[in-house]
């Protein structure tokens, strides 16, 4: 899989470890008192391996999994693997299939307890019945519901697993574990402080100036700087501006040189004094999202909905809450690369947790240049903000600044279970008792998604089965079944192939968007049929998830997605949630309750919201 992710930069790893070739011959010279040394630099290798996924699909936990078996006192990587996206084969079980036999009595680095969020323990199987016999874990699971589950899974078997730096320190250790938190750095942020991890980008010149006094700021970096930017926006789930950049810059905001996934646009602007026509406003490629202050404009307001731009209003536009809603939309991190004025205002409310600032050798003065960071307030060099962990790379003529405004959470000693939470008070549930929500496959119930990963038969049109890696795989390709356009047949094996759910849905929406006439012309009356029949055949296939679905017995389903309005239950349940109804029909016909028919759920109208 290495051939598809070439050339991607790594900038949350300082200084990136050479390929496992260089692994072998470091790791074989290692003297047996150096076990931690060794260990150490495994969990590295997995931490990089797992920061290769980054920015390739939606945001997801980066893993990644590294094998090695004894060898003279030191070791011999003999498999590894990285998880390519959510919804894909697990590091672990890619890296046990490339050592085959080798696994016997080796041992597994992963940089990051496994997240066996669809239920099927996949990842923990695959170490257990291939004979591995140790398992060095980076960091535990951050989630909750996932947390030690994976630990205690393994040890039950007889596997040894030590978690690094958890009965012994030293320097070494440390930067190992370092290496694990950064690289899933956005989920622990997340999960910690109920915000996206929200990275400040800026470039200036050597004087600290991000435009002339005249407002001029183009190009501040180089081209190879400008390269970096990109590949720091595919990494992001949304990408954050203010109204002065959209006046004065008319940004694309794309990932032109970047990564394959493209994050959202967001604009603040608290007057939506903004231009009428703007490259953001164009949405055929990329969603836009304007978040504003309440009443204002209202006229530009509809305006910009008539372009197809999501408007979202609060009533003090304020960068706290504007990522608190974001964090309730599912959002894992953002990229700020707004001006100095909205720079201030989000570094004085908290939510920025990291700065990548790119410094050129160029001075262009100026009393009235603006620089990067508005007025904080600060009136003495001893309440300056220092930086921790910091990292310097020179791009070309440039040079990169990176570091941390506040450290990233280790939540090691304070996450109870779920189980631990309920034997000191059992009225604690996790859920809701009536409503249940599902929406990240790294949910409780993520295995309820259209997404997960569970592979499933199905018969094509000609009666023969084809494998689908998802539902939606399979229901992106029922889009262009029965043209008789090559073009069409094309587009179904390009969306089969596809490496990810992520990469199948947009696939399969790009080519509906931009060749309409190759859709089959009864989708809009079929697409609920095809959604529920993929459904059953996966429920019907994985009978631990058939239990899931059983265990929901009594509790309405609701897929959380906050901007899918027709499958999700949409912002303030305005959704129609319709995955939810399927997969309430579901339940209904596996416990035989005939009461509940299709058509009851089906034709509900927008009015029955959850």
């Amino acid at each position: 899989m290495a051939h598809l992710l070439g050339g991607l930069a790594t900038p949350l790893l300082c200084k990136p470890i050479n390929a496992s070739s260089s692994f072998n011959n470091n790791y074989t010279s290692a003297s047996s008192s150096s076990l931690h040394a060794l260990d150490s630099l495994y969990i590295k290798r997995a931490a990089e391996l797992a920061d290769k996924s980054a920015g390739f699909t939606a945001p997801h936990p980066n893993f990644g999994c590294v094998i090695a078996h004894p060898n003279n006192g030191g070791g011999t990587v003999v498999g590894e693997g990285y998880l390519y996206a959510e919804g894909t084969i697990p590091a672990e079980v890619q890296a046990v299939e490339a050592a085959g036999e080798r696994c016997r009595g080796a041992t597994a680095y992963l940089n990051m307890e496994p997240g066996d969020c669809h239920s099927n323990s996949s990842a923990v199987s695959a170490l257990i019945k291939a004979g591995i016999s140790r398992v060095v874990i980076g960091i535990r699971n951050p989630l909750q519901h996932l947390r030690g589950n994976a630990i205690h899974a393994l040890r039950s078997e007889g596997l040894q697993v030590d978690v690094l730096g958890e009965d012994t320190q030293n320097k070494i250790i440390e930067e190992a574990v370092k290496s694990c938190l950064f690289v899933n750095a956005p989920l622990l942020y997340r999960a910690a402080c109920q915000v996206p991890f929200s990275v400040l980008k800026y470039a200036m010149t050597l004087d600290g100036k991000i435009s002339a006094s005249s407002g001029h700021a183009s190009w501040i970096s180089s081209k190879k700087s400008r390269t970096r930017v990109f590949e720091m926006r595919g990494r992001s789930d949304a990408v954050i501006v203010g109204g002065n950049t959209v006046r004065r810059d008319n940004p694309r905001l794309t990932v032109r040189h970047g990564g394959s996934h493209l994050p959202r646009r967001i604009v603040l602007s608290q007057t939506l004094d903004l231009p009428e026509e703007a490259h953001i406003w164009n949405v055929s490629e990329v969603p836009t999202i304007v978040a504003t202050q309440r009443g204002a404009r209202r006229s530009f307001q509809k305006l910009l909905a008539s372009k197809g731009v999501e408007v979202v209003e609060f009533d003090i536009l304020d960068p706290r809450d504007v990522m608190g809603y974001l964090y309730d939309r599912g959002y894992l991190s953002i990229l700020w690369e707004c001006g100095g004025t909205l720079a201030a205002s989000a570094i004085s409310s908290g939510v920025i947790h990291k700065v990548h600032a790119f410094v050129a050798p160029k001075i262009i003065g100026g009393k009235n240049a603006p620089s990067p960071v508005g007025e904080l307030g600060m009136v003495e060099m001893t309440q300056a903000l220092e930086l921790i962990d910091v990292c310097y790379e020179q791009i070309g003529p440039d040079i990169l600044v990176s570091g941390f405004l506040q450290p990233v959470p280790d939540l090691t000693p304070t996450i109870p279970s779920i189980e631990e939470t309920s034997a000191i008070d059992p009225t604690i549930s996790p859920y809701e008792s009536s409503i249940i929500f599902f929406y990240k496959t790294w949910d409780p119930y993520g295995g309820f998604s259209n997404f997960s990963l569970h592979p499933f038969q199905m018969p094509n049109e000609n009666g023969e089965l084809v494998i689908w890696s998802s539902v939606e795989h399979y229901y992106q390709a029922q889009k262009f079944v029965g043209a008789s356009d090559p073009v069409a047949k094309s587009c179904m094996e390009e969306i089969q192939c596809a490496k990810s759910p992520e990469e199948a849905a947009r696939i399969g929406r790009r080519i509906q968007r931009q060749q309409p006439n190759l859709v089959r012309p009864d989708w809009e009356s079929v697409k609920i049929d095809a959604m529920y029949k993929a459904l059953k055949c996966k429920f019907a296939t994985y009978p631990y998830l058939n239990s899931l679905l059983l265990s929901t017995a009594g509790s309405v389903l609701v897929e959380g997605s906050p901007h899918d309005l027709f499958w999700g239950g949409g912002r303030d349940g305005e959704g129609l949630n319709y995955l939810g109804r399927l997969l309430m029909k579901l339940r209904s016909e596996f416990l035989g309750d005939s009461s509940t028919s299709q058509n009851s759920l089906l034709h509900q109208t927008s009015e029955n919201k959850y």
